[in-house]
């Protein structure tokens, strides 16, 4: 059974390091999940967009990835890279994987935008030994003094589509989305909050610092025993 990597600022730099094609640079998160997976393992990316996170764990972690992609246009982009993607829906076909396929089942960017969070979560870690989970946080100060100065759904950097043409159907804050790792009997493994020039928020486990402080988050998930 793979264990998750240690995650220390060397490896990140290491990482964050690597050489990428010109005019392109790996998403944040993307880099801290990259520090939390273990070499070698089996992964199942959900959401996986163009494949761009899959390509980083394959060329940086020697993974044995799988994909699964909602969008046609993307699927066909990952398969261009010479990515194992197929077409699928989180809300409706992870549960036609079966259980403990792979050491880790990641959704990077994507929980806000699905039907069902919790029963997500729960395939999962259903799915995978452990579960990696990154989102937007809608309780970081820019968007709480955006809401109390407007009065209006607020748009960032991380947020950037009106609330009208956004496909976010559940926005949650750090606090939210702890409250349902609770509830989908999991528990934290780790957890990193970070800012848009990739800063991480330096105490561990001060919840309240990072809901405020953190626009977004990454969790390694474990089913509780």
């Amino acid at each position: 059974m793979q264990k998750p990597a240690d995650t220390n600022r060397d490896n990140y730099d290491s990482i964050r390091g690597l050489a990428y094609p010109a005019g392109t640079k790996p998403r944040f998160d993307h880099l801290l999940i990259a520090e939390m997976v273990a070499p070698g393992s089996r992964v199942l990316d959900v959401g996986c967009g163009d494949g761009a996170l899959l390509q980083l764990l394959t060329e940086t972690k020697a993974v044995d990835g799988r994909g699964m992609e909602l969008s046609r246009e993307r699927v066909n982009a990952c398969v261009t890279r010479g990515l194992s993607v197929i077409q699928g829906d989180a809300d409706r076909d992870l549960a036609d994987y079966p259980d403990q396929a792979f050491d880790y089942a990641i959704l990077s960017l994507t929980i806000q935008a699905t039907r069902y969070p919790k029963t997500v979560i729960e395939n999962l870690l259903r799915i995978g030994r452990y579960a990696i989970v990154s989102f937007p946080n809608f309780g970081h100060w820019k968007i709480r003094a955006q809401l109390l100065l407007t009065g209006r759904m607020p748009m960032t950097e991380n947020l950037p589509e009106p609330w009208y043409l956004s496909p976010d159907g559940h926005l949650c804050t750090i606090k939210d989305f702890i409250h349902l790792v609770g509830i989908a009997d999991a528990e934290v493994e780790d957890a990193v909050a970070f800012n848009s020039s990739g800063g991480r928020i330096p105490i561990k486990n001060a919840w309240s610092l990072q809901n405020l402080m953190g626009e977004k988050a990454v969790f390694l998930l474990k089913r509780r025993h």
